[in-house]
């Protein structure tokens, strides 16, 4: 979440790109899970016999909240996981809304985190989160833990999880207006973890016959593949999970670190982030994927005083995409979470708009169902991606823009940690943050703000150009 400090310097403080503000002050999280209405298509024919069917495919985030929504809405919801362990290489953090929008139960966050230390490439460390409310906190879990209690719930609410691999989807010629013909998923395994994660080869070959499909199967979506929405450009995520010593780690107890510079990553940035027993640090590039473990050495280097004597306990290293995928939706199938390309720029967040997306897609098929009692068409579907789009896309251009200015170069990054210092900064960046909501800024320290931005950015280039002089 680094480069959120710098939101209100783009120029968005006077617009509110996402909902209602939420605060948690109760020990239970308060549900805010909105009603929606329902509006049959005027053309859609009735379902017979039966219920409208769904697949999701992929059971993180965004599948667990997508199959959760179909199934309370009335969808007969099928959900398909090849690895119910899953440990993404992320480093977990969570927004404080987040908690309250998915009724998270505050015993699978594992650290609540108030303090954040920015260090610059010169190692100057500056603190952040000093305008944190005193219920105010990022939330840290660790994904095999949250992916889980979401899958969980929609089991619970009536979904049908299958711990199968997706291999392939048949997608029916006629897939437009008025089509009822269903789309074909082939997949291995079956309910009761037949599927083997470890050697993909066990389990029943099996096919599934659905009205619809959401892909919430990650940056490699074989569903993406299968409607062919096109490519990406994608970072590397490398993360090593290190049980630090109990002294070390009281240090961590409700602090995060993020690290910048061309050592740990030449284009995002290294991280410390604090997990139940240990913590997890690591680093993520797009453009030196081949150099990933020699910026992970460097990001362990940068923090070996403060993890010395610990123990690597887990390796994890996964693709992440950079930008939505040129196609997001085809007929009856809509990508969701990773698979659709929904991670911000600089802060390379993506857990909350992953179940944000996948439970707006599942809102906008059982509204356009009935509640299952109607087909569905593209039409239903695409009402999805121009709310997301209307809701979210400004915050994550203005962030693919401060990478490009702030993360170029040592000397900008120098600039950026400086910027961090200012508690006005610091109060926007978490309020925006925390609550998906830039709120509006102080028109005067605004103006403040774009003089210490111009003016860090001076003397960032002042110092590339002598640097530059010098290795001449």
């Amino acid at each position: 979440m680094s480069s959120l400090a710098l939101k209100t310097f783009a120029g968005l403080s006077h617009r509110t790109t996402a909902e209602t503000h939420h605060t948690i002050s109760h020990p239970k999280p308060i549900s805010t899970h909105k009603r929606f209405i329902v509006r049959a298509g005027k053309f859609s024919p009735k379902v017979t016999g039966r219920n409208l069917r769904v697949a999701v495919v992929g059971g993180g985030p965004a599948g667990g909240a997508a199959a959760e929504t179909l199934a309370k809405g009335g969808i007969e919801t099928v959900l398909i996981e090849r690895k119910m362990d899953n440990c993404k290489p992320c480093g977990g953090a969570i927004p404080l809304c987040m908690v309250g929008e998915f009724d998270l139960p505050l015993d699978i966050i594992d650290r609540r985190v108030t303090k954040m230390k920015m260090i610059s490439p010169s190692n100057v460390a500056v603190d952040i989160g000093q305008t944190l409310k005193p219920h105010e906190y990022i939330g840290m879990v660790r994904r095999e833990v949250l992916d889980a209690y979401l899958r969980d719930r929609a089991a619970a609410a009536g979904a049908n999880v299958i711990n199968g691999l997706f291999l392939k989807m048949d997608v029916p010629k006629s897939a437009g207006l008025g089509s009822d013909a269903p789309y074909v998923l082939h997949y291995t395994g079956q309910v009761a973890l037949l599927y083997d994660a470890k050697t993909g080869g066990a389990g029943e070959r099996r096919t599934l016959e659905v009205d619809a499909v959401i892909g919430a199967d990650g940056a490699n979506s074989r569903v993406a593949k299968s409607i062919g929405a096109g490519d990406y450009e994608y970072a590397i995520a490398f993360q090593e999970r290190i049980k630090i010593p109990s002294e070390k780690m009281e240090y961590y107890e409700n602090l995060a670190e993020m690290y910048v510079g061309d050592d740990v990553s030449p284009d995002f940035y290294g991280w410390v982030f604090p997990k139940s027993d240990h913590v997890a640090v690591g680093t993520g590039t797009v453009t030196h994927k081949g150099d990933i473990k020699k910026l992970q050495f460097a990001t362990r280097h940068r923090a070996r005083d403060k993890i010395l004597g610990g123990k690597i306990i887990r390796v994890e290293a996964h693709p992440i995409p950079e930008h939505p995928r040129p196609r997001r939706l085809s007929g009856r199938v809509a990508l969701v979470g990773d698979a659709a390309g929904y991670v911000t720029k600089c802060s390379g967040e993506g857990i909350y708009f992953a179940a944000k997306s996948g439970r707006m897609c599942a809102e906008a098929i059982v509204e356009g169902s009935e509640n299952g009692k109607r087909m569905v068409e593209e039409g239903d579907l695409r009402k999805y991606l121009e709310k997301w789009d209307k809701t979210y896309w400004p915050t994550y251009k203005v962030l693919d823009v401060l990478q490009k200015v702030f993360y170029r170069s040592n000397p900008a990054r120098e600039a950026f940690v400086e910027m961090c210092a200012d508690k006005y900064v610091q109060k926007m960046t978490f309020d925006s943050y925390l609550y998906k909501k830039v709120v509006p800024g102080n028109p005067l320290d605004d103006l403040k703000l774009a003089v210490n931005t111009i003016g860090s950015l001076v003397r960032a280039n002042a110092l590339r150009r002598e640097m530059e002089k010098i290795s001449v």
